[in-house]
């Protein structure tokens, strides 16, 4: 196929995008929705452009930005709040079918416009400056932000000085990655592939940083300025988050995912904190547990640890142990957990099969799986569900609006 054509959209795949069948085979256009008629020009390679929507559903909506379509942050603005909610929905419910899963989903908790607190920008130099936004969908191609209703106030107002930030520590043909996290002290920022420090940049950056009034500017893994730590609160817990270390992208997720973990362990008194990063999870059920934390980045250990110690005793907090693993390559053992009423997981988008089946042949008698990856939670659920756990319940939750991507919160129970 190379010309134009029309066609219907049967259904949209777990990226989104609208799926066609055709003599040739399945076509994936973006930007459209189940039942649309629609002109594409196909790009090879199963993919195919948009041109023109003969038939408009009626659940498709206006766009909430400018740059929807061409900015390659966000892929169901066009989508009516409950088709939108439904699909993610059941993504959650595919995966879980794929690995021969019969379980009820609970309705997906939504995110709001304007509530990520974090989010990762791409810079290139200019002629006059430096380019700041989100790659082209299925490009290297940035396109320049105005606005952003994803994230935060406080992020959207920065961009022009990020933009000045990337503009004095790039050369022309070199790109960088801007992770911008909002914190309790202010933006902190953590820059990678700029140009490598020497004094005048040093000197400049600083400059930049404090005109912004950033909390922190770490550049290549160095901090160059540093106004106030990058404080986070954890259930009253004021966390020093370490440079490009992991936060829950919004503050309505975690304390949703918090409550539904919450839920699920009960009245556990000793609970194992698997992937524990900064302490989401450890800090919030300290109030009324021992939690052993254990985490494989030493920085994120290391700041839970501090703020463990230094608070803890004015929290009123019950013992707060860390422990420093690699859980993918030393997953912690069935002997180890069995001193354990409660196990909360908490894997990168990987997953974590190994450490899945050591707590399956555990006599631990609830765990409370969080995901960002439906399929890999399938995975790993089961593993537990073969080793004799039950899986209660299953809860989406929305953190990333507009996208394919997802919270899943799982309860699994023995027997």
């Amino acid at each position: 196929m190379t010309s134009d054509i029309d066609i219907e959209i049967a259904a949209l795949g777990a990226q989104g995008d609208g799926l066609a069948e055709t003599p040739e085979g399945p076509l994936y256009v973006p930007y459209v929705l189940p039942g649309e008629r629609v002109r594409v020009r196909p790009l090879g390679e199963d993919r195919a452009e948009l041109l023109k929507i003969h038939t408009p559903s009626p659940k498709r909506i206006s766009a909430a930005c400018r740059h929807f379509t061409r900015c390659g942050g966000c892929a169901m603005q066009h989508a009516a709040a409950d088709f939108y909610a439904e699909w993610k929905q059941g993504l959650v419910g595919a995966a879980l079918k794929a690995r021969g899963i019969d379980a009820e989903i609970a309705p997906l908790i939504g995110a709001k416009p304007k509530s990520r607190r974090r989010a990762t920008f791409a810079a290139t130099r200019t002629k006059n400056g430096a380019t700041l936004g989100y790659y082209m969908q299925g490009t290297h191609n940035i396109v320049p932000l105005v606005e952003c209703p994803l994230v935060v106030p406080e992020i959207e107002a920065a961009l022009p000085a990020l933009a000045s930030i990337a503009a004095c520590g790039l050369s022309r043909r070199s790109r960088a990655s801007l992770l911008v996290t909002s914190t309790l002290n202010g933006l902190d920022v953590y820059v990678t592939g700029g140009k490598p420090l020497d004094g005048p940049l040093r000197a400049e950056l600083g400059r930049e940083a404090g005109a912004a009034n950033l909390a922190r500017l770490s550049w290549n893994g160095e901090i160059v300025a540093e106004r106030l730590p990058p404080e986070i609160n954890l259930a009253g817990l004021r966390v020093a988050l370490p440079p490009g270390g992991f936060l829950q992208p919004t503050a309505d997720g975690e304390a949703a995912l918090t409550r539904l973990v919450r839920e699920g362990i009960g009245k556990a008194k000793r609970i194992a904190d698997l992937y524990a990063g900064c302490g989401t999870f450890a800090a919030a059920f300290a109030h009324e547990a021992t939690v052993h934390a254990v985490e494989g980045e030493k920085a994120a250990l290391a700041a839970l640890d501090r703020a463990i110690r230094s608070q803890g005793p004015a929290l009123g907090l019950k013992p707060v142990t860390t422990e420093m693993r690699d859980l993918a390559r030393r997953p912690v053992l069935r002997s180890e957990l069995e001193k354990f009423d409660a196990i909360v997981i908490d894997p990168p988008r990987a997953g974590a099969l190994p450490q899945a089946e050591e707590i399956a042949n555990s006599p631990v008698p609830v765990v409370a799986s969080v995901s960002c990856n439906p399929a890999t939670f399938a995975r790993d659920a089961r593993a537990l569900i073969d080793g004799g756990y039950r899986l209660e319940r299953v809860t989406p939750v929305d953190q990333f609006l507009w996208s394919p991507h997802l919270e899943v919160v799982g309860i699994f129970r023995r027997g």
